[in-house]
């Protein structure tokens, strides 16, 4: 059973039957909510959007899968094609609010205040959840192209702010990486003592052993004022003394240190 941020039609139900799609799969509310019911075993994966190419890291799912035990063990990539959704006959001039995720309006801003300025811009749980509230000619929400709902309809083209929009999806499972894992990138977190030159001296090991490293970001630890952890993204086989070697430099100098992901 794997778990995913509904409702069907969401673009984490895309990815969901893109990484399994013989599988049962099973809709959450929220994120928060998916990731527990994978601790509590009442599913097997879950499905979490961790970038954007236009918004950069999911924040929150960033520091889900660093706070858990848990693991990615999947990746893919699902292209993401907004649509202005209206019930059929609205008027443009007619719109008063649009809904959709909080990360949908915020890749379509550009649009939204081009053409509709005075609109009032509404977050739902997902882009497929706003459908619902689609009540009047005032409504308007932002959904993928692949949603069809009776009665609405879908503007002609993509309304994001730029075309080449995607969103990358980790599977998640409980535990940790085995070290026999095999992958083709390695995504891992780790925090510094507060001292000079702590990130280029931990990133050291990437440089002597020749591993290209893809993406780096960082993030607030909680309740801890001015620390910092670093996600780190790298090319290579987990299973391989050369990445196992330079891992494990990496976590000699580090504070703190977590394997995310294998995949």
């Amino acid at each position: 059973m794997v778990g995913y941020l509904g409702p069907e039609g969401s673009y984490s139900h895309l990815a969901a039957k893109k990484l399994r799609p013989d599988g049962a799969l099973k809709a959450y509310q929220s994120f928060p909510l998916a990731m527990q019911a994978l601790e509590g075993g009442a599913v097997d994966e879950i499905v979490l959007p961790i970038e954007n190419s236009l918004n950069g890291g999911v924040a929150q799912n960033m520091d889900l899968l660093n706070s858990r035990p848990v693991c990615a063990v999947e990746h893919c990539v699902v292209a993401i094609d907004h649509r202005l959704a209206t019930l059929e006959g609205c008027r443009p001039e007619n719109i008063k609010r649009v809904y959709s995720h909080a990360q949908a309006l915020e890749q379509c801003a550009k649009y939204l205040l081009e053409n509709f300025p005075e609109a009032k811009l509404i977050a739902t749980q997902s882009t497929a959840a706003s459908l619902e509230m689609l009540k009047s000619e005032s409504d308007a929400c932002i959904v993928g192209s692949h949603v069809k709902a009776e009665g609405v309809q879908l503007s002609d083209k993509n309304v994001s702010d730029e075309p080449n929009n995607f969103t990358h999806f980790l599977l998640v499972r409980r535990g940790e990486i085995g070290s026999g894992a095999k992958s083709q990138k390695v995504y891992f977190s780790l925090t510094l003592k507060n001292l000079s030159g702590a990130l280029a001296s931990v990133l050291q090991p990437v440089k002597e052993h020749g591993i290209n490293m893809t993406k780096i970001e960082s993030r607030p630890v909680k309740n801890v004022p001015d620390e910092y952890a670093f996600f780190i993204e790298i090319e290579g086989d987990y299973s391989t003394e050369k990445i196992k070697s330079a891992l494990n430099g990496i976590k000699s100098l580090a504070k703190s240190f977590k394997i995310l992901g294998c995949y």
